[in-house]
């Protein structure tokens, strides 16, 4: 969006773990000076959340979760709300609408315990919405818009940008639901349940994950029963994940007749960071699983 107006900061290196950061000391600096900090919001980082305290009141931050349009969905019954409405499930994961307005963001007593990686569990709202392209459009045109209002003298380069950004998504999502067609009845499983959006998007089959959450143990039950599904036929394709052990995907698979796929990557940490890295993501996403339940 910012185009060759400025250069934004990224926060994470590439193999950062997004849930569990320290900021260096002059990233802090960053943060607190920065006109605009853009983050997904405290269900996917929370040390961030805790950062964004050294800022003053007035200091613009926008929270994609909380953004109105975002489309989101529960962990626990998969449901689809928009961001802005009220939703149980947002306020069970210890994050609620009225203390996260745009202007304002009082953290002064909020409960950052709530937000810990451990907390980043099956309860509350999914925090990788970014897997579903509708919300990366709508996404881009939030972030011209606080540039625009930061920056009123290049709205019209920031809008312009965000325009023909969401155009490319828009011919991407259909090079992806092209690539994804065929393989929309095969049972998948993967590594942890973080890919509830890109599945509901594409009409995919998740018949499971291992972890319930990046920092979750599955437990033995848990590992019995989907390893008997595994074992009834029920799943083709089982994948590892980038920044996991594979050996438990292996052991999971092994004798069941189910494929190992590819690593899949849900949140590009093994990416470059850049303009083209967005649908480098998604398209790596849709190609490991095309390649191992179509072949």
């Amino acid at each position: 969006v910012m185009g060759d107006l400025g250069q934004p900061e990224l926060l994470l290196a590439k193999g950062a773990d997004e849930h569990d950061f320290q900021l260096r000391p002059s990233q802090a600096g960053a943060v607190a000076d920065a006109a605009l900090v853009v983050w997904i919001g405290p269900e996917l980082t929370p040390w961030l959340d805790i950062a964004l305290d050294s800022r003053p009141d007035e200091a613009a931050a926008l929270a994609l979760l909380d953004a109105a349009g975002t489309s989101l969905r529960g962990y626990a019954e998969g449901e689809k709300t928009e961001a802005g409405h009220e939703e149980a499930g947002h306020e069970e994961a210890g994050h609620e609408e009225a203390g996260h307005e745009e202007e304002g963001h009082d953290h002064a007593d909020e409960d950052h315990a709530a937000h810990d990686h451990a907390g980043h569990d099956h309860d509350g709202i999914d925090p990788h919405a970014w897997l579903d392209p509708g919300n990366a459009q709508v996404w881009l045109g939030l972030i011209a818009a606080e540039l625009s209002r930061l920056d009123p003298e290049n709205a019209a380069t920031y809008q312009a940008n965000s325009a023909a950004a969401v155009e490319r998504i828009a011919a991407l999502d259909a090079e992806l639901a092209a690539i994804l067609a065929p393989v929309k009845d095969k049972p998948l499983v993967t590594f942890h349940d973080a890919f509830g959006y890109f599945g509901d998007h594409y009409g995919l089959t998740l018949a499971g994950s291992i972890a319930l959450g990046d920092a979750a143990s599955p437990g033995a039950a848990r590992l019995a029963e989907l390893r008997a599904e595994m074992e009834s036929g029920a799943v083709l394709c089982i994948f590892p994940e980038v920044q996991h052990d594979p050996a438990l995907v292996t052991q999971m698979a092994e004798g069941t007749g189910a494929r190992i796929g590819g690593a899949l990557d849900p949140v590009g940490s093994a990416l470059d960071a850049g303009p083209g890295a967005y649908a480098a993501l998604m398209t790596g996403l849709a190609r490991t699983i095309a390649d191992c339940a179509g072949g």
